[in-house]
């Protein structure tokens, strides 16, 4: 009976393991294409700079609206409020909007006085503070858009708290907007500025400029079409009503937008070389929060709108196929479960049955080569890129718990909490005494399901060395110290409770 399911769960997962491979070398292509043939978007669209007219003045300038949501983020919220005033647009022509949602009254007290600060300067910033926080950021964003000044905002450029545009942003983002009517979003890319602070956050930057070199950019050039970031992009404020305005259904209100602008017929641009700095999560509690965040919610999202995608009439049949396979089901569930399930539960289940013999390709080639696809994002860290696989199987775990969450909306569906960033306390506290780490409860920050899978590996490790004819026992170790290692809390920064 056992036997039997084996090996139908092989041939499963060996046909999802060619589904990804398949994916990520399509994506490739596309992005190697644009490269090599130059389609970059200044290539593909008008984008050239606003003339300047001694007529109108700075009327010659469409009026600007910047929106920064905030939730008790003190260590960073400076940050966001300063790269924003210091935007170069005609004063007059742009409105700072800070949603501040912290429930903390020294915060909100330190942000209205950064924003009143600016004020002063003669910066046009508003200071919006809710009384609850219903539909947290989407809810916050959808507040911001009603206010009467809003109303004459031809476009709206987003920033979270931690994000640092540059001050050229929107003179070299609003061009697209102007002279496309067609353009919905323009999309630029994130630069970490603590990617070297410590593994953790090198393995994400690996795993981030995969993200928007290859899958965002091959989305640009083949449909016009990719995930909204949340964050370092300018919008139409004309399609994000045509498409409904912000909605507060899952914790990806961004994504959510991006899919229904686009069967509204819009279309998005990536723009590579525009970049935004921001931080990666320091601590492994903050980046565990953002993945469950990131991973559950597009699950939930993919099933409230499937037939609204399907019985869309202003798409062709391909984008609809490109949305709900490769977008979706490829890239936000399959992967997931082939990196999890396949390498950290089949093959190590597979040593107690002889009669199961994976093949060489599925086992050694086709993972290595989507593990060389992914360094291609940030060659320079090509060295690690063992210990980035070994990570991603320990990230595999979680996030295919989070999408099993959303697909069934269980209790944590629904939930949304900040992704914590330490700003300078990351550069001036790395180095924590002895005494003040002590503080911290050790089971604080131990992770059961990391330990428990740390000891399943153990045990198949210990059989196949002693029993096993497949020599499966090294990479058995390395993922179980890699669990091990993750279980006990010992990647990122780790703060004291005090802090």
């Amino acid at each position: 009976m056992i036997l039997p399911l084996m090996k139908a769960m092989l041939v499963i997962c060996l046909v999802l393991l060619v589904l990804v491979m398949m994916q990520k070398t399509t994506m490739g292509f596309a992005s190697l294409y644009s490269k090599i043939f130059r389609r970059r978007p200044e290539r593909i669209y008008k984008c050239h700079s606003i003339e300047e007219d001694e007529e109108l003045g700075s009327l010659a300038y469409p009026l600007v609206l910047v929106q920064i949501p905030m939730y008790n983020e003190k260590e960073v919220y400076q940050f966001s409020i300063r790269a924003a005033c210091n935007i170069m647009w005609p004063t007059d022509r742009v409105i700072i909007q800070v949603l501040d949602d912290s429930t903390n009254p020294m915060i909100k007290e330190l942000i209205y006085e950064e924003c009143n600060r600016w004020l002063k300067k003669g910066k046009n910033i508003k200071y919006v503070r809710r009384d609850n926080r219903k539909g947290y950021k989407a809810g916050a964003l959808k507040m911001g858009m009603k206010h009467d000044y809003v109303q004459i905002c031809e476009y709206v450029a987003m920033f979270d708290a931690d994000f640092q545009p540059e001050p050229d942003f929107l003179i070299r983002t609003i061009p697209f907007l102007i002279h496309n009517p067609n353009l919905a979003l323009v999309q630029a890319r994130w630069k970490f500025v603590n990617a070297d602070e410590c593994m953790m956050t090198r393995m994400q930057e690996m795993s981030m400029d995969y993200h928007f070199k290859v899958e965002q950019e091959s989305g640009s050039t083949t449909c016009g079409f990719f995930g909204y970031n949340g964050t370092a992009g300018v919008w139409r404020i004309q399609a994000i009503n045509d498409a409904g305005g912000w909605e507060d259904r899952t914790t990806v209100e961004d994504m959510d937008l991006a899919v229904r602008a686009t069967l509204r017929g819009w279309k998005f641009v990536y723009v590579g070389s525009i970049k935004v700095k921001s931080e990666l999560p320091s601590t492994f509690k903050a980046y565990r929060y953002q993945q469950h965040r990131w991973s559950c919610g597009p699950a939930v999202l993919f099933k409230k709108l499937f037939w609204e995608i399907l019985l869309a009439k202003q798409v062709s049949f391909l984008k609809k196929f490109y949305i709900i396979y490769s977008f979706f089901i490829a890239r936000r569930i399959v992967t997931h479960f082939v990196t999890f399930f396949f390498f950290c539960v089949f093959i190590p289940l597979s040593i107690f049955f002889p009669e199961i013999k994976i093949p060489r390709w599925g086992i050694i080639y086709l993972p290595t080569a989507i593990t060389l696809l992914n360094a291609v994002g940030t060659p320079s860290s090509i060295h690690l890129l063992v210990f980035w696989a070994l990570f991603e199987n320990v990230m595999a775990l979680h996030r295919c718990k989070a999408v099993l969450i959303g697909l069934f909306e269980a209790g944590r569906s629904t939930e949304w909490i900040v992704t914590k960033k330490l700003g300078d306390i990351s550069k001036t506290k790395t180095n924590i005494s002895i005494s003040k780490q002590s503080r911290e409860k050790f089971c604080e920050r131990c992770y059961p399901l990391e330990l428990l899978m740390g000891v399943f590996l153990l045990l198949c490790g210990c059989y196949d060395y002693k029993y096993g004819n497949n020599h499966f026992f090294g990479l058995f170790f390395m993922q179980c110290i890699a669990f091990f290692v993750i279980g006990f809390g010992y990647i990122g920064i780790r703060v004291p409770r005090d802090n």
